[in-house]
């Protein structure tokens, strides 16, 4: 690998170190950046600076001909003149080429030979760099050998900030990319999950232009029969927890695509939420954090490297990234038939939806453009509320083209492959938050299981009055009282007074879409 370079690119450092094994990796972010540690447990502890989290606001798309006519222009996809992402792309190269080392991962996007994308990773973090090393798909030593030239590469010189007085600049953060050069840019922010959800933003561009439908969700199979199921989830849905079940394969956790050929994993690893991270419920991912994972702003003991996974004191949104061979019923290629099932996961804090709910392809589209579910407000004065949250298939910030492009493909997926739709409800039953309680994570997995086996497809059913779906009157291991959400509150009038209210907001943010949905999607909403 002597004679690998990147004066393609302007960069000539006096070491460059290409898809380096995790040991170097360690060795580098240990001696070079701060706050850097090996945890107890044998994972790498890295910070990532001043920013903690996703930058939404400052993610822009260069508006070029080849592209311009494709992208849902708006709040997701902001506008960026093409003179603007030269002037940052010279920024992050002058920024790099002053680094005496640059770190490089050539890897590859999605697990189908017949779609995959190679990405290059030019960064100048150790920490950067392993993150990419799990996140990715790792070649072989004859693949990388073969790699050539990547499709897509991206420029993290995160540690160096954006010109705010830039035009288009908002901040000193600017994550850009470049459909027609195949570029991503990452300016003022170090934070790893901007390199992840950039492969991700350009799998979702790239994959509806061949007919494949990229999905924000997870992904297992059973070992029994090859049966697949996908989760549909924004964060703290469950999608994670829900799709690592030591009763079937995983095939991801987070990122897929749906093809004429099945479906198959975008990543190489899983980057799941640390938070209150537990032995007892959740195994399978406490047990992947160990030598090779990427642990990020958690706070430990100094003296025994134990990570106190309640500590939230730096971020509530605290990671781990970790190869997904790490999950030891993880399979490997992470490729699976056509599903069987598709389960829409909502957290919803009003206490008002059904447990389970079986849906119609209409409602399953709905649902699906509407991408539900609630977050608990902060706390003033005493006074909690839930807040509604809504993202366009259950992944807005990622999309690329309209909504409706992304739901017709699953709406022609489930016809074709003759997939059942369920809406599954993880957040607060007996009142909403303050006054319920939790859905109990047992008989979440027992309606899961309920799912896989069958028995939910030929269980009995009764219409909810407000929401049209169809709701379970029965099911093993889940008490009755708590599948019809009404019968589980003690002052039923609120309890309608809240379902209305959900409903209506339902309605408010389906708005938008009605232009461009039929009139059957359009009738699978609330009926208010």
């Amino acid at each position: 690998m002597s004679d690998f370079s990147l004066s393609q690119y302007g960069l000539n450092p006096a070491f460059i170190i290409r898809n380096a094994a995790p040991s170097r990796l360690y060795e580098h972010g240990l001696r070079h950046e701060e706050g850097t540690a090996i945890a107890s447990s044998g994972a790498l502890i890295a910070m990532s600076g001043e920013k903690t989290g996703r930058s939404p606001t400052d993610k822009r798309i260069v508006e070029e001909d080849g592209s311009k006519d494709d992208v849902w222009w708006g709040p997701v996809n902001i506008k960026l003149d093409e003179q603007v992402f030269h002037i940052n792309r010279e920024r992050a190269i002058d920024y790099l080429a002053t680094r005496k080392r640059l770190y490089v991962v050539d890897g590859y996007a999605g697990w189908d030979p017949d779609y995959r994308v190679k990405v290059r990773i030019v960064c100048s973090r150790a920490y950067h760099a392993l993150f990419m090393h799990n996140m990715l798909i790792r070649p072989t030593e004859a693949e990388l050998a073969d790699f050539g030239e990547p499709d897509y590469v991206i420029f993290n010189a995160g540690a160096f900030p954006a010109n705010r007085h830039t035009t288009g600049m908002t901040s000193k953060t600017s994550v850009a990319l470049h459909f027609g050069r195949k570029e991503f840019v990452i300016l003022g922010t170090e934070y790893a999950g901007e390199m992840k959800k950039g492969v991700f933003t350009i799998m979702h561009y790239l994959m509806p232009k061949k007919n494949v439908l990229s999905m924000h969700c997870s992904a297992n199979e059973s070992p029994a029969d090859g049966s697949t199921a996908i989760f549909f989830g924004l964060s703290g849905t469950g999608k994670t927890t829900l799709s690592a079940d030591p009763k079937r394969l995983l095939i991801g956790d987070d990122e897929h695509c749906w093809s004429d050929n099945g479906i198959f994993n975008i990543e190489g690893g899983c980057y799941a939420k640390a938070i209150n991270l537990s032995a007892e419920q959740e195994p399978e991912i406490y047990n992947a954090i160990r030598y090779g994972s990427v642990l990020e702003n958690v706070v430990y003991d100094r003296a025994r490297r134990e990570v106190d996974y309640t500590d939230t004191s730096i971020t509530q949104n605290t990671r781990c990234s970790y190869p997904i061979e790490y999950i030891p019923n993880a399979k490997i290629p992470c490729v699976g038939q056509h599903p069987d099932n598709v389960v829409l996961l909502t957290c919803d804090a009003f206490g008002v939806l059904p447990p389970v709910s079986k849906l119609t392809p209409e409602q399953a589209m709905y649902h699906f453009i509407s991408g539900y579910t609630a977050k608990v407000a902060g706390t003033e004065m005493g006074v909690t509320e839930p807040e509604a949250t809504f993202s366009a298939c259950f992944g807005a910030p990622f999309l690329v083209w309209h909504p409706t492009r992304y739901a017709e493909l699953l709406a022609e997926k489930l016809k074709k492959h003759n997939a059942q739709t369920w809406l599954v409800n993880t957040g607060w039953t007996g009142g909403a938050y303050g006054v319920g309680k939790r859905m109990s994570l047992p008989h979440t997995r027992a309606i899961i299981d309920a799912i896989h086996n069958g028995e939910l497809a030929k269980a009995e059913t009764v219409e909810d009055p407000i929401f049209g779906v169809q709701v379970p009157k029965a099911l093993t291991g889940v008490p009755s009282d708590a599948l019809i959400p009404k019968n589980s509150w003690s002052d039923k009038a609120k309890f309608d007074e809240t379902a209305k209210k959900l409903a209506s907001l339902f309605k408010q943010n389906f708005a938008q879409y009605e232009d461009q949905a039929s009139e059957a999607i359009r009738g699978a909403g609330p009926r208010i």
